[in-house]
């Protein structure tokens, strides 16, 4: 009667625990939004508003209190300083280099033994029924008691080069990390300078929107004067303040410009949106001259210095010795395997008197795995690791050609933009004397209220056009700095070596 108890006990108790564990399952979905149409709602008691009242307590969610000068007026190459300190992009390349160092050791680590400590203890109880009952006992019962410590080693000896293709593998990784960590910096530079002359250019639009509206209220002023003496219409007065209203808008909308590029060059640099800054103006700055280089020898300097070219050298490197790691694993493996335990165990039986044993072991042990078969699965590694050599050779090929463009592009745009704004500077020019004829025509009675308007609008045109060329010269500057893979060296851009 008891042998079928208890087996149906242990089945009722299993399908209890079965079916306790699948409410438990099911009882996640209420972590998920309730339905498909209603925003999520965290609540206050669960784990959503634990994490928030965390996040609040730590300050997570408050802004990096900017560690700048507000007092300070920057210049270019301070806010590049700047962002190489604050930019988070910078730290996250820094760490992603050091994660690739680290996995140079930890390929290393393979060459060592395996040394392990280990504990086993337990205890056994068995009761085994007497054919014959002796006394008043109807069964044996016998407890036993150990525990084993021991020590274990496991040493791979030889592998047929498996382990140094891993190794060279991460050190390769290593060099394309640190070398993305260098491409990171340029790519910075290169952003913050662009932000930097994006938002000289929307200063000179501020200040060439309101020069506009100086002029039109001269030109307001003037139209009321003859107004005054029967000279002008209410035409032309009602003209006069409809331009003038047209530039007030012109202002406010480059004002807001200056702001959204403000903002733009703090989010480059790395810095709160709070943060107040002094930016240096580049109205008096020189501009940049074209560079006289041929473009092969520009291309030669790019391949030489570019390291986003060597990060993906060294990917190709590391992509050749996973052929050889694939390789590898068709050769045998041969191992030492050691332990070294002590025992100790206590046997009761049938209340018969208590018997102890202990005793050490140790023993050492060489061993060789030779694979025969396991389904291709090592085949489809090796052609795995072959098709990703073939990638990585078209991706550094496709890698030098876009290089190669890229040069040939920024150097076309930096003639251009110095050529516009030689352009821009003559159309300003004339500009102002088209205003300012117009302008004196009116007042001597033989101009008319539309071609001064048409003038004034022209003369900010111009000035707005050569403030873009201008900044545009300067980034285009930067911009060839930075395919080149000079922006970081000390040798100027267009310096052959």
């Amino acid at each position: 009667m008891r042998r079928h108890l208890m087996p149906a006990l242990g089945r009722g108790a299993f399908l209890a625990m079965m079916l306790a564990l699948s409410g438990c399952v099911a009882d996640t979905l209420a972590l998920a939004p309730q339905s498909p149409d209603a925003q999520w709602q965290p609540g206050d008691g669960d784990s959503a508003g634990e994490m928030r009242r965390q996040a609040e307590a730590s300050g997570a969610l408050a802004l990096t209190a900017p560690a700048v000068d507000e007092s300070r007026l920057y210049s270019l190459p301070q806010l590049i300083d700047l962002a190489q300190r604050s930019n988070p992009d910078t730290r996250v390349a820094w760490e992603q280099a050091r994660q690739a160092a680290l996995a140079v050791g930890m390929a290393e680590a393979t060459y060592l033994p395996v040394i392990t400590a280990n504990v086993i203890g337990g205890s056994n109880e068995n009761a085994a029924e007497l054919p014959i009952p002796i006394g008043g006992n109807a069964y044996f019962n016998s407890n036993i008691n150990g525990v084993v410590p021991f020590m274990a080693l496991q040493w791979l000896a030889f592998d047929f080069g498996g382990r140094s293709a891993v190794v060279e593998g991460a050190k390769q990784l290593s060099l394309a990390a640190n070398y993305q960590f260098n491409a990171t910096h340029q790519r910075l530079i290169f952003e913050v300078t662009s932000a930097f002359h994006d938002y000289n250019a929307a200063r000179a639009h501020s200040r060439a929107a309101g020069q506009a509206l100086a002029n039109s209220r001269t030109v307001y002023d003037a139209i009321r004067a003859r107004r005054e003496r029967g000279l002008a219409t209410s035409v032309d007065l009602a003209q006069a303040e409809q331009i003038v209203a047209q530039e007030e808008l012109r202002v406010v909308q480059a004002r807001g410009s200056e702001q959204d590029t403000y903002q733009a060059l703090l989010g480059a640099v790395g810095l709160s949106p709070m943060t107040k800054l002094k930016i240096e103006d580049t109205k008096d700055r020189r501009l940049p001259r074209a560079s006289s280089m041929p473009t092969e020898t520009m291309i030669e300097i790019a391949l030489a210095n570019r390291p986003d070219i060597f990060a993906g050298y060294a990917a190709l490197e590391a992509s050749r010795q996973g052929v050889k790691k694939a390789k590898s694993d068709f050769m045998p493996k041969i191992g030492v395997f050691g332990t070294l335990s002590t025992y100790e165990t206590q046997l009761d039986a049938a209340g018969l008197p208590a018997v102890e044993n202990n005793g050490l072991n140790g023993n050492i042990m060489f061993g060789a795995t030779i694979p025969l078969y396991d389904a291709g699965m090592r085949d489809a590694n090796l052609k795995q690791a072959q098709s990703r050599v073939e990638a990585a050779e078209r991706n550094f090929d496709q890698l030098k050609d876009a290089a190669a463009r890229e040069i040939v592009v920024a150097s076309n745009a930096l003639t251009t933009a110095i050529q516009a704004n030689d352009s821009a500077v003559k159309l300003r020019q004339a500009a102002y004397k088209t205003y300012d004829s117009a302008l004196e025509s009116y007042q001597n009675g033989v101009g008319t209220v539309s071609a001064l308007a048409t003038a004034q609008n022209g003369l900010l045109d111009a000035r707005l056009a050569e403030g873009d060329a201008r900044e545009a010269a300067f980034t285009a500057a930067a911009n060839l700095a930075f395919v080149l893979g000079t922006s970081t060296s000390a040798i100027p851009a267009g310096t052959p070596r």
